[in-house]
């Protein structure tokens, strides 16, 4: 890995890292899709992540709440070292939440009851709090008029934005988003960008995959180019855009800044 800006911290000081990844490796059979990854996110950080298909990026981030499981390394998030114990899966998928390509809302049900649905069976929340904190959450991403609508009646770029208010209803303390724009046609992309700028702007840690430069200069603090399941630059994105150390980084950037 190359970071060219030394003040990017290598360690956290002054408390717990919102993330922490140790020496993480995952095979699925012999392929070996991330290699010795070791990754630092303090509290309020906002992390792009960006390379080619197949570099591990989604992989990463999707073992963060063992939606995957790494077979080599640790992973903390807030302290709490993820393992395969049910409990431990449990507490980090409470503070972690996970928006995704596609919108993943059950169509049976309205928007408003997608978002309920998460704090009433998995944490108990009462109905009544779980409405006020669905409704909270939809005013936050500027969609409380489409609450009692169905999935199927919005645009894509409407249901991307129930997806990530569903998500916050949770109230976690780490947001991850999987290319969260590429479903999308084109004119509904700066919608959810805008969304996720006023999320980032409010202090949220987020750990975001995206080919979206123009939102990566605007929001992260650090940019991360993986390939080949390793982490090749971590860097600010003053230094990742003007001056990028590695020939694959200058390839990928290459390709995709117009």
């Amino acid at each position: 890995m190359i970071r060219s800006d030394s003040t990017l911290p290598t360690t956290m000081e002054g408390g717990v890292p919102a993330v922490q990844m140790r020496g993480v490796h995952k095979w699925y059979g012999r392929f070996h899709v991330l290699q010795n990854v070791d990754l630092t996110v303090r509290p309020g950080e906002r992390i792009v992540i960006c390379g080619p298909s197949g570099s591990g990026k989604s992989t990463m981030i999707r073992c963060i709440n063992a939606l995957e499981e790494h077979q080599q390394g640790s992973i903390y998030v807030n302290g709490v070292e993820l393992s395969g114990a049910t409990k431990s899966i449990e507490r980090i998928r409470r503070e972690v939440g996970m928006v995704f390509q596609s919108f993943n809302l059950f169509p049976h049900m309205t928007v408003l009851e997608n978002c309920m649905l998460a704090p009433v069976r998995a944490v108990g929340v009462s109905k009544t709090e779980a409405r006020d904190r669905a409704m909270h959450y939809l005013e936050r991403v500027r969609i409380p008029l489409q609450a009692d609508k169905y999935p199927g009646q919005l645009s894509g770029g409407q249901q991307q934005r129930v997806a990530i208010a569903r998500a916050l209803c949770m109230n976690p303390r780490v947001m991850l988003f999987d290319e969260p724009t590429s479903a999308l046609d084109p004119e509904m992309i700066k919608e959810v960008l805008d969304t996720m700028v006023a999320l980032a702007d409010e202090g949220l840690t987020m750990l975001c995959v995206t080919h979206e430069m123009s939102f990566a200069r605007r929001v992260a603090d650090r940019i991360i180019f993986m390939d080949a399941g390793a982490i090749l630059e971590d860097q600010s994105p003053e230094f990742f855009f003007s001056n990028p150390q590695h020939d694959r980084t200058r390839e990928f950037l290459g390709k995709i800044m117009h």
